[in-house]
């Protein structure tokens, strides 16, 4: 079985406006790397819209209603200083959110062993009833509330190595002890929250790291602190919050890791899912600014993927 890629052109259509780094040609560059002859055997599907039903496990109908009822017919409105709203941002998001959904679906059902979702807006710092930091839904929560609901994946771990803390993530899972958060993270940067003393019901681990931490302190957080902590609760399926904005070259934040340690933390998270959940894990895309060393990382970790 090979990997399974779900994307689709509506995640274009929502575009934040002129200089906004969570832009359009984000995915367009993803695309075009992905579109390289050693990706052929990628199976690819159209994202479909996320159910109401499937976002009101994670977000109140009149946070989902409210959040759709913004978009605007002509222009930009902004939810934020940051997120910002166009008139394609909620079909873009439904897909977003959609992409993880079936992707669980077809993990699920042993259609493949693991999957990427290549979408946008991304939706980690989505909490349940505020939209933040470019998100509007959580993908990543709405995609582990689904498996337990329609799978019964009862014990569903969030894996989170982008730059910035997935707060909206925590946020949920913090008061599930069902669910499992762990987040490698630059300290101090936005949104503020990530400390090593959050913890939840003991299903929370972060261990955030200083501006110039580069791969050796990435592996030693990892490999110390995550990893055995991911082993201990056991999950039935591993989502990946995959921000690749710790890169070296994202002009966002200052850790710096290279495509070599997406590669590594992709080998620790597909070896441990073969061993401990029959190989299912669903990975949907987070952050990540600079064009080029995104195209690459999503190509490294992609490349990762179909070899597990």
């Amino acid at each position: 079985m090979t990997t399974l890629l779900y994307t689709h052109r509506a995640c274009i259509g929502h575009d934040p406006g002129p200089h906004h780094p969570e832009c359009p040609a984000r995915l367009e560059a993803i695309w075009a790397t992905l579109d390289a002859p050693e990706f052929a055997g990628l199976i690819r599907r159209e994202a479909p819209r996320a159910s109401i039903e499937a976002l009101e496990r994670v977000h109140p109908r009149a946070y989902i209603d409210r959040t759709l009822a913004a978009v605007p017919g002509a222009g930009y409105v902004a939810l934020d200083g940051d997120t910002v709203l166009s008139p394609g941002s909620g079909e873009a998001a439904l897909r977003a959110a959609g992409a993880v959904v079936a992707a669980v679906d077809a993990v699920a059902a042993g259609e493949a062993k693991n999957a990427f979702c290549a979408v946008r807006p991304p939706g980690h710092h989505a909490e349940p009833s505020t939209a933040m930091g470019f998100c509007l839904f959580n993908n990543a929560v709405v995609g582990a509330l689904h498996a337990r609901a329609a799978h019964g994946q009862r014990r569903v771990a969030i894996v989170d190595f982008d730059v910035h803390h997935g707060n909206g993530s925590q946020a949920v899972a913090e008061h599930d002890p069902d669910l499992f958060y762990a987040s490698t993270h630059q300290w101090p940067l936005y949104p503020g929250t990530g400390s090593v003393r959050e913890t939840g019901l003991g299903n929370i681990v972060n261990r955030p790291l200083r501006a110039g931490s580069g791969g050796a302190e990435f592996r030693t957080a990892f490999g110390e602190w995550i990893m055995p902590a991911l082993g201990q609760f056991a999950p039935d399926l591993v989502i990946v919050s995959a921000g690749f904005d710790a890169h070296a070259d994202d002009p966002l934040a200052g850790l710096m890791f290279t495509e070599a340690d997406f590669v590594w933390v992709t080998e620790q998270l597909v070896g441990f899912a073969e061993r401990y959940c029959g190989g299912r894990l669903v990975s949907t895309l987070e952050g990540g600014y600079d064009l080029g060393a995104l195209a690459a990382s999503v190509a490294a970790h992609v490349g990762t993927l179909m070899a597990a």
